[in-house]
């Protein structure tokens, strides 16, 4: 697949690093591409460095979004026209303190962060990973045979799903589907899954237990 990383800091520059090695095409992009160039070559041949205009214009199949969630509303605005009917893979997450009043707002709503990109991003079909790992494990637990990590991810669809969870088995991690857009709220900071990483069976039974109470 070809991949566009819409922020390739420590989230968007590991996903990018990992999806390279397993032999997609990836896109890391920036404002600024030259100063991606130390991130590209640890990646290899499988990846580039462009500006974010030029992701949006390579027709990548699945655009994962790494940035501060206060950025999701100009790039949904500015790009409006080149996503349509691709997979988003959503990996934001509202932090009020750094991203201001409409973090706030999205957090008191009653509707969840995923939801509102999917929202911002209406034309494509979105995918909700990589957001409750610590950039750390993300980094250095990926391409596991045994004692794999487990990445929990809602999806939109049928489709999204099945590349959601392609995506997160191909870098060595589990994938638990937890449900669709409306059940990512346990996914959340400060909520039962965000920052744990645990194996399979740990996920599944943290995720039951919280939704029976």
């Amino acid at each position: 697949m070809k991949i566009g990383i819409i922020g390739s800091g420590n989230i968007g520059g590991n996903l990018g690093k990992h999806w390279s090695k397993a032999g997609h095409q990836v896109l890391f992009s920036s404002r600024h591409p030259k100063e991606l160039n130390s991130l590209v070559n640890e990646a290899g041949e499988n990846a580039k460095a462009v500006s974010v205009t030029e992701a949006f214009e390579a027709n990548a199949d699945v655009y994962l979004l790494a940035v501060p969630f206060k950025a999701i509303d100009e790039i949904a605005e500015l790009y409006a026209g080149e996503y349509g009917d691709k997979i988003i893979i959503d990996a934001t997450n509202p932090y009020p303190e750094r991203d201001g009043e409409m973090a706030q707002k999205v957090r008191d709503a009653n509707y969840n962060a995923s939801e509102y990109t999917a929202m911002k991003f209406g034309t494509a079909k979105t995918v909700k990973a990589f957001n409750s790992i610590h950039a750390e494990h993300l980094r250095d637990r990926a391409f596991r045979t045994s004692n794999k990590l487990t990445i929990p991810f809602a999806a939109q669809d049928l489709e999204s799903r099945k590349v959601g969870k392609q995506l997160i088995e191909d870098i060595g991690f589990d994938a638990l589907y937890i449900g669709n857009l409306s059940d990512t709220n346990i996914m959340d900071p400060d909520q039962a899954v965000y920052g744990k990483s645990l194996e399979r069976n740990e996920l599944e039974t943290l995720v039951n237990s919280t939704r029976a109470s």
